[in-house]
């Protein structure tokens, strides 16, 4: 098949981007991709990936599918700026729409909103959550947004417009199902990261201790990207400050940028933890990033709220076979886990399956949380069961060779079906040219190809 393959590529800093060059290698020894890209920087920057040509800028899209007809055009969906260019072509050439998260609110509507385009959001809103209460999109229009983002997914237009949306766990499919009636909704698995030997963990825990002075036989508790509040940090801090006197020897690491909006070495400081906290700033590439996660010993990923995606750090911890503390997301109801309150494993009636994570309620978080981290922190024997059986659980479920299977079908599947026929705000299925076959009528050189 011929495919449009619309996504950010490296080197934006995203996993979204990662991952879809992975594929793209991969997929092209079968098919011919054509990448589509934001703008002329980033097709200038990115590379060509499995002997296919560089990414074109998307603008290139619509003239080359005129001459030669694509089979299939995919779309990778993320709740972030960088899939904005891709939305004028979701609807008007409908194809595989592949979302990362399952909350899209935050990036469409800063992306209406920053270019006031505020009756286009109205709509959008209106179309996708019928049953809203009037006048809510306002509160988003005057800056009251973040909360109601969450609330609010505004995915339901992709996923009823599309041949195929696909996503990355089967509670989000079965909820999308449930919430758009007709639609063909099918979950697969995202491969991401690498496999990492416990040889190469201890020769990036040896590289760690002398970048940074950790001290030795230390227990490292990680918190990996983006430094921000819903990764829990504040909460963290606490659990943090309440085991040490039951695990001493325990240092904690923030591998990631610190955000603007949120000054986390003021809250280690308030915490009276400068000696027992190192901060290694941005991380320039993904290979430092497995490189930090493999030198913990405990990974905490605690997101929340969540747009409902599937971390890319906690699956490159993962790979790297290290014992992880997670929230119990709804999302991963079916991924097998610890209750730190009780120790037993969740999903209920999973008896025949092996623990991968520790899971904490949200309802119950700060009790919950010391409750792992104590235990983790004393409990080598523990760390061990569950970062072997991580490492499993990724091979099985995330590696990238089991990602590659289910494109292959989805692929085939999408391409087979026709677009839906659904009623979508007009802004979103009216031609760009509008203004371009105005101006040409008005010249008398309006004809064919026009």
């Amino acid at each position: 098949m011929r495919l449009a393959w619309f996504s950010p590529m490296p080197p934006v800093p995203t996993g979204i981007a990662t991952c879809s060059a992975d594929l793209v290698t991969a997929l092209s020894r079968e098919h011919t991709i054509d990448v589509y890209v934001d703008d002329p920087v980033a097709k200038l920057a990115a590379p060509a990936t499995g002997g296919n040509t560089p990414p074109r800028s998307a603008h290139e899209f619509v003239w080359r599918h005129h001459l030669t007809p694509y089979d299939l055009t995919v779309y990778q969906v993320g709740n972030s700026s960088h899939h904005d260019f891709l939305w004028p072509y979701l609807f008007r050439y409908p194809g595989l729409a592949v979302l990362h998260d399952a909350h899209l609110h935050h990036a469409r509507a800063a992306a209406l909103l920053r270019s006031a385009r505020s009756a286009d959001y109205r709509a959008e809103f209106s179309a996708a959550h019928a049953d809203a209460p009037p006048g809510l999109t306002e509160l988003a229009i005057k800056g009251f947004d973040n909360q109601f983002f969450y609330s609010w997914p505004m995915t339901n237009l992709i996923v009823a417009a599309s041949r195929l949306t696909v996503v990355h766990a089967p509670p989000i499919a079965q909820a999308l199902l449930a919430d758009t009636p007709g639609a063909e909704v099918e979950a697969i698995r995202l491969g991401h990261g690498r496999l990492v030997t416990d040889d190469e963990a201890r020769a990036a825990r040896a590289r760690l201790i002398a970048a940074h002075t950790l001290p030795i036989g230390a227990v490292v508790f990680g918190i990996f990207g983006g430094l921000t509040p819903e990764k829990r940090i504040a909460q963290i801090l606490d659990a943090f400050t309440a085991i040490l006197p039951y695990a001493p020897g325990a240092h904690l690491l923030m591998a990631g940028a610190a955000a603007r909006h949120y000054d986390v070495a003021a809250d280690v400081r308030a915490h009276g933890l400068e000696k027992r906290v190192t901060m290694t700033g941005y991380l320039e590439t993904d290979d430092e990033l497995t490189e930090c996660i493999a030198a913990c010993d405990v990974a905490l990923h605690l997101r929340w709220p969540t747009a409902r995606e599937i971390s890319g750090p906690w699956l490159r911890s993962l790979a790297a076979g290290r014992p992880t503390v997670t929230v119990d997301l709804a999302h991963l109801a079916d991924v097998p886990s610890l209750d730190p309150r009780t120790w037993s494993l969740r999903p209920s009636g999973a008896n025949t399956l092996e623990a991968v994570a520790v899971a904490v309620d949200i309802l119950d978080e700060d009790h919950s949380l010391r409750l792992a981290m104590r235990r983790l922190a004393s409990d080598a024997a523990l760390r061990r069961t569950l970062g072997a059986a991580a490492r499993r659980y990724w091979e099985r479920e995330h590696s990238i060779p089991r990602m590659v299977e289910d494109y292959r079908r989805v692929l085939a599947r999408a391409a087979s079906r026709p677009a839906p026929a659904v009623t979508l705000p007009e802004h979103l299925v009216t031609g760009g040219d509008r203004v371009l076959r105005q101006v040409l009528q008005e010249m008398g050189v309006a004809g064919a190809g026009f």
